[in-house]
């Protein structure tokens, strides 16, 4: 039986990561984040440990590569193996990001879907198919972008259309809002109350680089900075607490130094929960 169910504070699990949390797993963290194409070719030590760590703890998956919006044909045959992958660890929640990363070839980077109506039909016959293959909702995650080209619809209308029209569900990045508001020039507190509450499965948060005033990097590769976990906290005021993730892909500190973060978010969800459970008894 999947377990359909989690809450709390997530972290990102990296193969290099898990020599040092194998055997005393964390207890701050309630959740665990892999991407499964860096597991579904491995076997041996590393699917035993994987399975060691699945058995015991709550995950969910966030993919790299299923270029929901590519030119190319979906690739099926991966779709299947991501079916299987899930199944094998009885993960129920699968995310992915709502851009592209192939055409000939992979581009080993995040591409902006052309923001239209044309690829509005597009992107959802192609999460229909992948929810069916599935067998459950395809998550799917606001992302970053550093153009726009041929745009005729906004961001937060492409996005919303998205989400509509597949039925899917939405996998809230916080620090992509701040990037793309810096960077774009929008309201990131305007954005993020535009999104539906009732389609939020989870969150994400991290760091990003200042390439400058005007130009912010997401790389998940830094200490998350104070605009940011405002950000989060204005989140939870609009759209109550949902459970959320730390990422961190590279730069990776200890992982006392991670749950420092860890920590910190569990600070702002019971800070907001008290909150609403004071509001509702006044």
């Amino acid at each position: 039986m999947r377990n359909t169910h989690f809450a709390g504070v997530g972290l990102g699990l990296r193969r290099e990561m898990m020599s040092e949390l194998i055997d005393d797993i964390p207890s701050e963290v309630d959740f665990w984040e892999v991407a499964p194409e860096n597991w579904i070719p491995l076997g041996g030590s590393y699917q035993k440990q994987l399975s060691r760590f699945t058995d015991s703890s709550q995950f969910v998956t966030h993919g790299l590569s299923l270029s929901i919006g590519g030119p190319e044909p979906l690739d099926i045959n991966f779709v299947k193996d991501v079916k299987a992958f899930l199944d094998l660890h009885q993960i129920e929640h699968y995310s992915e990001h709502l851009s592209y990363c192939s055409g000939k070839g992979h581009l080993y980077d995040l591409m902006p879907i052309p923001f239209d109506e044309d690829a509005v039909k597009y992107v959802v016959e192609r999460v229909k198919t992948v929810q069916d293959i599935i067998e459950r909702p395809l998550i799917l995650e606001n992302v970053s972008y550093y153009a726009a080209p041929n745009a005729k619809m906004s961001e937060r209308d492409f996005t919303l259309a998205v989400l509509e029209e597949s039925n899917c569900k939405m996998l809230l990045d916080v620090n992509n809002i701040y990037v793309n508001s810096i960077n774009h020039g929008y309201d990131a507190e305007e954005f993020l109350a535009s999104m539906p509450t009732s389609r939020i499965q989870y969150g994400h948060i991290a760091g990003h680089f200042d390439e400058a005033d005007d130009l912010k990097v997401d790389t998940h590769g830094a200490d998350i900075i104070q605009p940011v976990w405002d950000l989060l906290e204005r989140a939870y005021e609009i759209h109550g607490v949902f459970p959320t993730l730390l990422e961190r892909d590279f730069n990776i500190p200890p992982i006392k130094k991670l749950l420092l973060e860890v920590d910190k978010i569990r600070q702002l969800q019971e800070k907001h929960s008290v909150l609403v459970n004071i509001k509702d008894h006044a």
